[in-house]
């Protein structure tokens, strides 16, 4: 009577890598194809980007097509304070961007170079406030010369569309107490702190942006 012998089973090393999981290779054939997924800070903040886009557009639209039906548009000089708001708002996009190349080194491991890390993201968030301060400066200016958000469809879109801006502003200042935060808590993440910076600089733009379109049509 023949006696049938099995094979022991063969032990498959997984390649070098990342380690993990990742790394585990069946052994019947090649190793499994490993996708890379973003994190979800990273691909949040385009869907909210895009939403943004979106919202400032259908604005726009609605600022061009009332003006051209309009008979009693009223054209009046844009309050001067916003040209030293837009400096402001700009210079808080380059501190940020320096806070941010010194977070990562803070992060990588240089700590005794770096010194403080948050220094300047305090700057940034300081900056923040000071334009959002600046343009209530610049509706209690717009108020004194008789303009009122109902006075006329041109002051209206005036206090609309800076006002809206505004408290996008101030949700990118919430997100920046939020990085200094998880910063001090060591909890920080190089995605979060990228994602602040993408939606910063996002409001910065779209600032300048709106500056050319009043300035224009206002």
């Amino acid at each position: 009577m023949a006696t049938t012998i099995h094979e022991p089973p063969q032990i498959v090393k997984a390649p070098p890598g990342n380690g993990g999981w990742r790394n585990l290779v069946p052994s019947e054939g090649s190793p499994r194809a490993v996708q890379y997924a973003p994190p979800p800070s990273s691909t949040a903040i385009w869907v909210v980007l895009f939403s943004i886009t979106m919202t400032f557009a259908a604005f726009t639209s609605a600022l061009i097509v009332r003006q051209g039906s309009s008979l009693d548009w009223r054209h009046f000089t844009l309050p001067s304070i916003l040209y030293g708001n837009t400096a402001v708002l700009l210079a808080s996009s380059a501190t940020l961007e320096m806070a941010r190349r010194r977070v990562a080194s803070f992060m990588g491991g240089a700590r005794s170079q770096v010194g403080s890390p948050a220094r300047w993201l305090y700057v940034t968030l300081g900056l923040g406030l000071l334009f959002v301060a600046g343009q209530y400066a610049a509706w209690l200016q717009l108020k004194g010369e008789g303009f009122y958000l109902a006075t006329n469809p041109s002051s209206s879109f005036f206090y609309v569309l800076t006002a809206a801006h505004a408290l996008h502003v101030m949700g990118g200042l919430g997100g920046m107490v939020n990085v200094l935060r998880k910063l001090g808590q060591s909890r920080l993440r190089r995605s979060t702190l990228d994602a602040t910076s993408h939606y910063w600089h996002f409001m910065g733009g779209l600032w300048v942006y709106l500056l050319l379109l009043l300035w224009m049509k206002l």
